[in-house]
């Protein structure tokens, strides 16, 4: 079993040494571009594992994608960071170049691999990735949905000092501002978030988790990796085991929720075939308004892609 992490920043980094430390898979592939910089976070994670007590094998590789072949799982990382001030749409033109190349080089020696993309800006990397790649909706799919709900449920559980471990939660829609929150589905210990907690207060938690990835990058002049990078691991060792979780992921959705065509969250059940199937949950009229201007939004992005590529 091999997996590769595409990108050996904070996020592909924190990701590879997840999978090492949780013995996801036999080898761990990361790859850069810049010299000698996956080798020396790969040869640091496996020196760990006598410490930590891991097998996984990680290697780093600088450029050279023949190493990856036949991996089961690829996440692509790669792409630039956002910095304070920047939009994740700021970041389009370059990181869809970014990620297109990636793409070719994945499916070239690892034609039958699941992607998994965590670039930014994230649904329409997914679009890029997706549309690069050839391959069906349901190998090519991004993270976003785990890492939104994760902090969401983070911030409720200190909310209401509460284990993180009790509190269920989904989230649909883009990754970012226009996420759309599903309180009516958020339980804590089975017990339902809005017996527990003020309708202001839970407001005031659903906006802050909107902003999440904001609130970090003004504090650390750089995009979160901790949580991100733990997330696409989530998302590897589901397929890998193939224990089919219901997770938030970006997938293009064909009809559902009466949507064509656009890359949205959505709740999905994930095993080794990558996505096994999309569940449409009963939205009532104001969630499916918030979908419909998360909708309108990563549209409008799909379509600057689009008019990039024509122009180019």
């Amino acid at each position: 079993m091999k997996v590769t992490v595409v990108g050996a920043g904070n996020v592909g980094a924190t990701c590879a040494d997840v999978l090492a430390t949780r013995e996801i898979a036999n080898e761990i592939v990361l790859v850069d571009i810049k010299e000698g910089f996956a080798e020396g976070k790969a040869l640091d994670i496996w020196q760990k594992s006598p410490i930590i007590g891991y097998d996984s094998r990680t290697v780093g590789v600088t450029g050279d994608y023949s190493r990856t072949a036949d991996s089961e799982v690829v996440v692509i990382t790669s792409g630039l960071p956002r910095k304070p001030g920047m939009s994740r749409d700021d970041l389009i033109s370059t990181n869809a170049g970014i990620v297109k190349s990636v793409t070719e080089q994945v499916v070239k020696y690892s034609p039958n691999a699941i992607i998994i993309v965590v670039s930014n800006p994230l649904d329409v990397m997914t679009y890029q990735a997706h549309l690069t790649s050839g391959l069906p909706r349901e190998k090519v799919f991004g993270m976003a949905g785990i890492l939104d709900t994760a902090r969401y449920r983070a911030f409720l559980a200190e909310a209401l000092n509460v284990s993180p471990k009790d509190i269920q939660a989904v989230l649909m829609g883009g990754h970012g501002d226009t996420m759309v929150p599903l309180p009516r589905y958020t339980t804590v210990g089975g017990i339902p978030v809005t017996e527990l907690i003020g309708k202001a207060e839970l407001d005031a938690i659903v906006q802050r988790t909107a902003v999440g990835g904001g609130e970090l990058v003004k504090l650390m002049g750089t995009s979160a990796w901790y949580a991100p990078g733990a997330a696409a691991a989530q998302m590897v060792e589901a397929i890998v085991r193939d224990q089919r979780r219901v997770f938030p992921v970006c997938i293009k959705l064909e009809g559902e929720y009466g949507i064509d065509g656009v890359y949205l969250g959505a709740p999905v059940i994930l095993g080794k075939n990558g996505i096994e199937r999309v569940i449409e949950l009963q939205l009532n009229d104001e969630e499916k308004q918030l979908l419909e201007t998360s909708r309108g939004h990563v549209k409008e992005v799909m379509e600057a892609l689009d008019n990039m590529t024509q122009t180019a």
